[in-house]
């Protein structure tokens, strides 16, 4: 992971903004390029004088929102031909596009959000919402986003504050990654009991509403 941090640096160091946010774009549309280090790295341009903390941050957001919206635009205009696709097809097998589907099924547009904290689904789910076209680019954007300023930010932030200390900066972010872990995990439970409970409720409002509409039929 180090010397892949490395080459970052170094390939950032020279081509600055326009290297992070490409390479962004790249994660997004699936290259196996880690999107946290990459922007660990950009913070760390920043933290040693080379760029401005603000500026990585838009340009982080910007790449990797627009790597993501690429491949759900591609997965709604496409629909399912874009499974077709050599490097879609390795990524998206039929066992974990099932998974992805229970995941929708069972915590709807909230997937969206985890999405971001799940590397490995991250770019098969943003691909079937678009193919579901059940979910709007308004929608989509507005949940991506929601999770990228969170976790754009800290990576960003971090990168920044350890640019001076490899070290220390590496042992933070093993951290990190595990807490967010940990939080992606707790969330996913606090959705599963709150749409249980919706569950439960319409369950409950609607077979009341039958309950009563039988006994006005009665009483005529």
């Amino acid at each position: 992971m180090i010397d892949f941090f490395s080459i970052l640096s170094s390939f950032f160091g020279e081509y600055g903004y326009i290297a992070v946010f490409v390479v962004l774009i790249a994660c997004g549309l699936g290259v196996p390029i880690p999107e946290d280090i990459t922007l660990i790295a950009g913070g760390v341009l920043a933290g040693l004088g080379k760029a401005d903390v603000s500026t990585m941050i838009a340009v982080g957001l910007s790449g990797v929102l627009l790597g993501d919206g690429i491949m759900f635009a591609a997965g709604r205009i496409f629909g399912h031909r874009i499974l077709k696709l050599p490097t879609l097809a390795r990524v998206i097998k039929p066992k974990r596009y099932a998974e992805i589907q229970d995941k929708f099924d069972r915590y709807g547009n909230w997937v969206l959000f985890i999405a971001r904290f799940l590397p490995g689904l991250r770019m098969p789910i943003y691909v079937f919402a678009g193919i579901s076209r059940k979910i709007s680019y308004l929608r989509f954007c507005f949940m991506d986003g929601l999770a990228a300023c969170l976790s754009v930010p800290i990576w960003i932030i971090l990168g920044a504050y350890g640019a001076k200390n490899i070290d220390w900066l590496f042992t933070k972010v093993h951290q990190f990654q595990s807490i967010m872990k940990i939080i992606t995990v707790i969330f996913l439970l606090f959705i599963s009991y709150y749409l249980y409970r919706r569950h439960i409720r319409i369950r409950f409002f609607r077979d009341n509403r039958r309950r009563i509409r039988e006994e006005l039929k009665k009483q005529k």
